[in-house]
């Protein structure tokens, strides 16, 4: 390339980030190898499955779209602007694009060779940050990076912006082939076959004291260097890298590419002088992606029986509970969480379908409450409804009875992977929860117009559904006929404040914790009935009043409030983050103590995690005094 293009794409790259980090002497090095190239608008650079290309890029003009498809459809997943990086697949994965580029104007694109670029991350270590930040750290991106960070990290998840299989803890050989340091290579070669092993630790007095792979028997060994006599001393590396064991995927992906090495030897606190744990090679990593939460939808997606099933739950709790552990932000988790368990509950669906044979009417399944609501990340009760297209009268009891079977086939399997069946009998099962669309609106308006009548017979958590499988347009229906009963029902309302007001309270008179008095739950604190749940109901409340149609999630309700209801933003902001710290509060208490988190010792607490209950539980007074001032609570006191 000539000089004065290679100078003038070096100064362009000097002007963002990782490349201001660069000197500019080794950025025209770069910018020499790059290449120019026109991208016409509607035109694809490259498209999801295409094998990976050699050159990542950097828009210098114009616009690109990052898309997936979701639901046979293809939808926007980010925008590229000028100066945005995108297409770094390769740096962190082995498998194809999961995105498509297509142009969305005329772009120019400078394409920058990875083997070009890969040095200069050892060489500055501003730019191997620079990745870390992005993608092993908690922190969200600045507001100006946002686009930035997502077309980098192509995640591919349907409703998040963060891949979580990034953070988790990587799963790695916890037997390493461990070798005393006076070993003869031959006898280490000889160990290394019989355990089927690519490595071994060398060590000295039970501490890390050199690494050994294939590598070096070829390169040392082979070319003649060495006698296998020898010690293995004499083709050992010194220079290995030690992680502790809660690294990431993010971590050691990026450590493995900074110091161009195959293995990272894992201790238990990550020094030489700890306890060898284990190891870490380049498959383990490769193998974690399998771990990540589109791949566990894929395999859902393409199970068979029930036990495949079974198990990819299983994997669906580890990221959770590692999520959970990395710090991943409680509505990040419950995004992603919420997908994979509807992907299974959808599975389930089909099976039972499957086995019983084709529907006799189109229906829709609708999990309600907090799965509904896409805060179920516990094994706690499972509720859900299901909803038939009207049919002929004489056709409605044989339609209704296949409808029934089909849900406890769902239900039943749900059971087995540890959701009990919910006490008050909420699930599609029930024929009392499996209706005609015609039926469950009457069942809803006259409940709506009448709420003190029958309210033994119907639950508020039947307001928080989501879609899960089926025809959408029943349940778009059901919701419009649910929202248009609901404007200005005063008394609907002053039904569901009350509801509230009545809630017990989270603190006593002397504003100390209102733990338990007796029963089998004494000294424990109700964190579900005197905590989350005045903040639940009060959003369900507020959005029905608001009309806010579509959203379920307590978090998302109070974040929406904020902006429908200016002039009360900053009291919904400050609920929003109060439900998720207790919601924090439940998620830990289920993962330490394997139960489903509704009542939590209150004496385990530290001091600081204490003041933040007292805090989220005091200011329901500021919620209990919003509902007494937005609405007429006279009826029902």
């Amino acid at each position: 390339m000539q000089n004065s293009i290679a100078e003038n794409i070096a100064t362009f790259l000097k002007q963002y980030e990782p490349f201001n980090y660069i000197e500019y002497a080794d950025l025209k090095a770069i910018a020499t190898n790059c290449s120019i190239l026109t991208l016409q608008k509607s035109k694809s650079l490259f498209k999801i499955n295409d094998e990976l290309h050699e050159s990542f890029y950097i828009v210098y003009s114009g616009v690109v779209h990052l898309t997936k498809v979701l639901d046979a459809e293809e939808v926007l997943h980010s925008k590229c602007y000028t100066g945005n990086l995108f297409g770094l697949r390769p740096f962190f994965a082995k498998n194809n694009y999961v995105l498509n580029a297509v142009a969305n104007e005329d772009a120019v694109l400078y394409a920058i060779p990875i083997a070009i670029f890969k040095p200069y991350l050892t060489k500055y270590s501003s730019v191997l940050d620079y990745f870390l930040e992005n993608f092993a750290t908690q922190a969200k991106p600045k507001m100006e990076n946002y686009q930035q960070f997502k077309s980098i990290s192509e995640i591919d998840t349907s409703s998040s912006d963060t891949n979580l299989s990034y953070f988790q803890d990587l799963q790695y050989t916890t037997n390493p082939t461990l070798v005393e340091i006076n070993t003869s290579i031959k006898n280490v070669a000889l160990k290394m076959i019989a355990n089927k092993s690519n490595h071994a630790i060398i060590t000295y007095n039970n501490k890390i004291a050199g690494l050994v792979t294939d590598a070096d028997f070829t390169k040392k060994i082979g070319a003649g260097l060495f006698q296998i006599e020898n010690d293995v001393n004499k083709i050992m590396s010194t220079n290995f890298i030690v992680v502790d064991k809660s690294i990431s995927v993010a971590e050691a992906q990026l450590l493995l590419l900074k110091n161009d090495t195959t293995h990272l030897c894992v201790t238990e606190d990550g020094t030489e002088n700890s306890t060898i744990l284990g190891i870490i090679s380049e498959r383990d990593v490769i193998n974690s992606q399998s771990n990540n939460p589109g791949i566990l939808i894929k395999e859902i997606k393409s199970a068979h029986t029930f036990d495949e099933i079974k198990y990819i739950h299983t994997k669906y709790l580890d990221i959770i509970q590692n999520s959970f552990t990395k710090n991943i932000p409680i509505f990040h988790i419950n995004a992603v969480a919420s997908e994979i368990l509807f992907s299974i509950i959808h599975k389930n669906i089909e099976m039972a379908i499957d086995h019983l044979g084709s529907p006799p009417a189109r229906f829709v399944w609708l999990a309600i409450g907090s799965q509904g609501r896409k805060e179920q990340l516990f094994l706690s009760d499972q509720d859900s409804m299901l909803v038939f297209e009207d049919v002929a009268p004489e056709k409605h009891r044989d339609v209704k009875y296949y409808f029934v079977q089909l849900a406890k086939l769902v239900v039943g399997n749900m059971e087995k992977l540890g959701y009990k069946l919910c006490p008050y009998d909420n699930m599609a099962s029930s024929i009392k929860w499996c209706k005609s669309l015609t039926d469950y609106i009457n069942l809803f308006q006259n409940w709506m117009v009448t709420p003190g009548e029958n309210s033994t017979d119907f639950s508020t958590i039947l307001f928080d559904f989501e879609f899960i499988y089926g025809e959408i347009k029943i349940k778009d229906a059901l919701e419009s006929a649910i929202y248009q009963k609901s404007k200005n029902n005063t008394l609907f309302y002053d039904f569901l404040g009350n509801k509230v007001l009545k809630l017990p309270e989270g603190l006593t008179f002397f504003k100390k914790i209102a733990i338990e008095e007796s029963g089998d739950k004494k000294d424990f604190f109700d964190l579900k009935q005197k905590g989350l749940q005045v903040y639940i109901d009060a959003a369900r409340l507020f959005a029905l009043s608001h009309n806010l149609k579509g959203v379920n999630n307590t978090y998302l309700r109070y974040k929406q409030l904020a902006i429908t209801d200016a002039k009360n933003a900053e009291k919904y902001l400050d609920f929003a983050e109060n439900y998720l710290q207790l919601q924090h509060f439940r998620v830990e208490e289920s993962i330490v103590n394997d139960t489903d988190g509704a009542y939590i010792n209150v004496n385990a607490l530290n001091k600081v995690d204490k003041e933040k209950l007292k805090k989220c539980l005091s200011q329901t007074d500021d919620v209990i005094e919003l509902i007494k001032d937005k609405y007429q609570l006279t009826q029902f006191s």
